[in-house]
């Protein structure tokens, strides 16, 4: 079976879709790429059995008949957290708790910082719509760098290409010469709801279903908390 994601979850979705052949369950060849593109291959009807992105990338994708529809279910909740360059190879660890107590706190280190690296995709629309609100862009606007679809920001991070970097904390964790701070604090938490869905143009979409009814069940869990991801909010 043939199945496109964004990046954010091309870690998890390898754990969990080996999870699913361990279970009896066909095996799902995942390939990764920017979140837009992917979306878009989508819409121009290339032959997939399996979708999995954003809810609301998804949700477009749906109303515009390139998915079933009543297959669209969430998976996994992801949060944005901040990164600077450590100097260091250790991969980086999972952080405790937020970056900063307060978006106040975020606000003074985007106002500090050099070069601030942001992704593509949800998350980096939400950050740069964040700042607009915020009336930071004419301040800070020309120091905003985004990351090249499927380039992560921790690697820039860690060339010292920016000196302040966000993107969902799942990117980040395990990733060489960078240092967590935390999450977005809760009052200007940015979240993404990663779901999935058969795609119209699946050759089995049974089968998709029993695998995707899979990675929405509890055995899942487990693996999607291993990398760095919650359980989506109860609907």
């Amino acid at each position: 079976m043939r199945a496109i994601s964004s990046m954010a979850t091309r870690h998890v979705l390898a754990d969990l879709t080996a999870a699913a052949v361990a279970a009896g369950l066909p095996q799902v060849d995942v390939e990764s790429v920017g979140g837009v593109d992917a979306a878009q291959r989508v819409a121009a009807g290339e032959p997939l059995d399996l979708v999995f992105l954003a809810s609301d990338a998804l949700a477009r994708l749906a109303a515009d008949g390139h998915l079933d529809a009543d297959s669209v279910v969430p998976l996994m909740l992801s949060q944005v957290a901040v990164a600077v360059p450590s100097g260091s190879d250790e991969p980086a660890a999972q952080p405790e708790g937020a970056a900063f107590p307060d978006a106040a706190g975020v606000r003074d280190a985007l106002r500090g910082a050099g070069r601030i690296g942001y992704s593509t995709g949800p998350s980096g629309t939400a950050l740069v719509a964040m700042i607009e609100k915020w009336g930071l862009t004419g301040e800070i606007g020309g120091r905003l760098v985004q990351a090249r679809p499927g380039i992560p920001v921790a690697r820039s991070l860690a060339a010292g290409d920016v000196d302040l970097g966000f993107q969902q904390l799942s990117e980040l964790v395990g990733q060489p010469g960078i240092r967590i701070l935390g999450v977005l604090p809760a009052e200007c938490a940015i979240d993404t709801v990663f779901s999935g869905a058969v795609a119209t143009t699946s050759a089995d979409p049974a089968a998709a279903r029993r695998v995707l009814a899979f990675l929405a069940s509890d055995a899942a869990t487990r693996i999607a908390s291993a990398h760095s991801f919650s359980l989506p909010p109860a609907s």
